[in-house]
């Protein structure tokens, strides 16, 4: 210890709580707090560390307990205090984790926030949220409690014995799930555990999840800190930029090409490169796919935007992609979707140029891998390629794919479509008398009843396939889908987060009635918090995106729907099981609408909208009438050996359609 340095005597957990309070991110000027809050559920292995911590800081950003005012000195004079962290009360720790990562996926990855649990089944409640998060390239903190570092009181209540080591947790099960991860055994490791936590979380490269475990002896053990630990810092997320030879054979390569394709990811609008991916396409003509985090990278009705590409992708977008020689990726991890499981992209002698600040992203396809940020690859390359411009016959042929798409969503989203909703695999007809809307129709209504800046969010189900052909996104922020785990319980978690980040935009979740009795229970906090989002729950008796898959494979929507054990056969196929999701929504707090009819689904929406409480209209759908992948396909394995004739019918037709899939060497 350096005598000349200041001290500051504080616990672990007040001082991880007064770093975290002092940090923000910096990029092209604009300066935020990293940290929007701190979302938790106490327990015994929290409650005494983090909890105290945060209880010792007030609202208005002055010292409220002694912990904050003593110095190593024995002085008793107040301190300055930082800004306080807000603290949110969850209901359900992976829903936390997934509200901090909307949170930051909606502040574009500049900021985030925090979550603490308890330890045993409330930390491993995380490491689903966790494992999302990293797979979308969003940052979280998380701060799970932990075992006693003393070892003394073991095994404690919830602790996990290991015959095999005494330092092993169940929080070790974090460790393939983060992007760094560490054990704070000493409250003197923060020192340095703490800014290579914060590096990672603001790296655009290496961001994901983050885990400090904290153990709950340690949390309230006091160390003299030193005062500059607690200096605010600012974190500049910087723009690399590309190798000059890389961006040079990039250009050639692109004036030599004949039908090019941009593919444009996430990347794209976490780094706000929407404006130079438009100049880029307006100067070459070259047409935009989006994948479904890239989804407004090309807002529509741009004449180059072709909307979704891949397995859940548009007519238009598919068959570019099917002839393309070329095809420029930025800011995409190309998954199987993405890529229709590498059936895509069929040109004899296709190329891929990669634009990505994650090196191995940039590498995926054999690509010309150009490292950097988006923004900046994209307005050092367009000088590259000045006078090039892609034919008048190419230009033609995007006009008339765009055209005819156009006129198909029409078609599909009509109050009464004219022709039948395709179907991948033959369905059973409704009950006699039936007469339900489908998803189609109501993702038309709410195309053509919300604001261009009104955000839209979307995880599982039949949905995001639905949403990523249909839809027309007018504003980057403004369609917000988690597919990269596709977690079902995500949305209403999410769309909190979403409202959070955005408070001046209206919210809308899209929810199946799968996801929605996975995880419900945070409309009881946006409740609690006067967070006004308006929930639209399809109800579709069950689990029609996979029954769908499941009749496409020959098992007939086997254990997909919701009904009552039959006593005959001894399987889910007796009478219809009634779950009333309409008095469950209005148990947890939410002004609640049914809406049967297009026409009460409008006025639903319009009720909603000019209530101030978070809101849900539970739509009953057709789960039947389903809308078709076009010109793309899904790699799903079907098996091998069965005695089912439709089984073998779906085996011969996935061995013909596996035949199309590339290695891109």
């Amino acid at each position: 210890m350096t005598a000349s340095q200041p001290r500051i005597r504080l616990t672990m957990a007040q001082a991880v709580v007064r770093f975290l309070s002092q940090q923000r991110t910096a990029r092209d000027g604009r300066e935020q707090p990293l940290f929007g809050g701190v979302f938790g559920i106490f327990g015994h292995g929290n409650v005494a560390g983090i909890g105290e911590a945060l209880q010792g800081l007030r609202t208005d950003g002055t010292a409220q307990a002694a912990p904050y005012e003593s110095r190593i000195d024995g002085t008793a004079q107040a301190v300055p205090c930082e800004p306080a962290l807000r603290y949110y009360l969850a209901r359900n720790e992976q829903a936390m984790v997934h509200t901090a990562a909307a949170y930051a996926k909606m502040h574009n990855r500049l900021r985030t926030l925090a979550c603490t649990s308890s330890i045993g089944p409330g930390a491993t409640n995380m490491i689903t949220g966790a494992a999302g998060a990293t797979i979308n390239r969003v940052p979280v903190l998380l701060l799970p409690g932990d075992i006693f570092a003393s070892r003394r009181p073991a095994p404690v209540l919830q602790q996990l014995e290991s015959s095999q080591s005494q330092d092993v947790s169940v929080n070790d099960c974090f460790r393939p799930v983060s992007r760094y991860w560490d054990r704070i055994n000493r409250p003197d490791q923060i020192i340095t555990a703490l800014p290579e936590a914060m590096r990672v979380l603001t790296s655009p490269a290496e961001t994901g999840a983050v885990t400090l475990a904290l153990p709950q002896d340690v949390q309230a053990e006091a160390y003299d800190y030193p005062a500059a630990l607690f200096e605010p810092r600012v974190w500049t997320i910087a723009r690399p930029r590309a190798d000059r030879d890389r961006l040079q054979a990039a250009a050639r390569l692109l004036r030599a090409s004949r039908r090019p394709l941009v593919v444009a990811g996430g990347g794209v609008i976490y780094s706000e490169a929407t404006d130079a991916l438009r100049r880029f396409a307006d100067a070459t003509g070259i047409a935009v796919g989006e994948t479904q985090a890239g989804k407004g990278a090309l807002p529509d009705p741009h004449p180059l935007s072709l909307g979704g590409i891949g397995a859940t992708g548009t007519r238009a977008a598919n068959l570019l992609a099917r002839d393309a020689d070329l095809v420029l990726v930025v800011g995409s991890r190309l998954s199987d979707f993405t890529t229709a499981s590498k059936t895509a992209f069929q040109h004899e002698h296709v190329r891929f140029i990669a634009v990505n600040v994650a090196e191995g992203d940039a590498a995926k396809h054999a690509a010309l891998s150009l490292v950097g940020d988006a923004r900046a690859v994209l307005d050092e390359l367009l000088p590259l390629v000045a006078g090039y411009h892609v034919s008048a016959e190419y230009t033609g042929a995007v006009a008339a794919s765009r055209s005819e798409w156009r006129a198909e969503v029409d078609r599909v989203c009509a109050p009464d479509p004219q022709g039948a909703l395709e179907s991948p695999v033959p369905s059973q007809a409704p009950a006699p008398g039936r007469m339900r809307i489908s998803q189609a129709q109501v993702i038309g209504v709410l195309q053509d009843t919300l604001a261009p800046t009104d955000v839209i969010v979307c995880a599982a189900g039949s949905l995001p396939g639905d949403l990523h052909k249909l839809w027309r996104a007018r504003d980057p922020k403004g369609y917000h889908m988690e597919y990269g785990y596709s977690c079902m319980g995500y949305e209403i978690a999410g769309g909190l987060g979403v409202k959070m980040a955005a408070p001046d935009r209206n919210v809308y979740v899209l929810v199946g009635d799968g996801s929605y009795l996975m995880m419900a229970q945070e409309i009881v906090t946006a409740v609690q918090e006067g967070i006004k989002i308006t929930i639209i729950l399809l109800d579709n008796e069950g689990f029609a995106s996979i029954g769908g898959l499941s009749e496409s494979i020959g098992s007939g929507g086997f254990g997909t729907r919701y009904r009552h054990r039959n006593p005959a056969t001894g399987d889910l196929d007796g009478d219809a099981l009634v779950v009333d999701l309409a008095a469950n929504a209005a148990s947890l707090g939410a002004r609640v609408w049914r809406a049967d009819t297009l026409a009460s689904f409008r006025e639903a929406l319009t009720a909603a909208h000019a209530d101030t409480r978070t809101s849900v209209i539970v739509v009953p759908v057709d789960r039947e009438a389903r809308v078709s992948g076009y010109e793309s396909w899904w790699e799903v394995p079907v098996a091998e050996v069965s005695t089912s004739p439709e089984v073998q019918r779906a085996r011969a037709a996935y061995e013909t359609a596996r035949r199309k899939g590339r290695d891109f060497l």
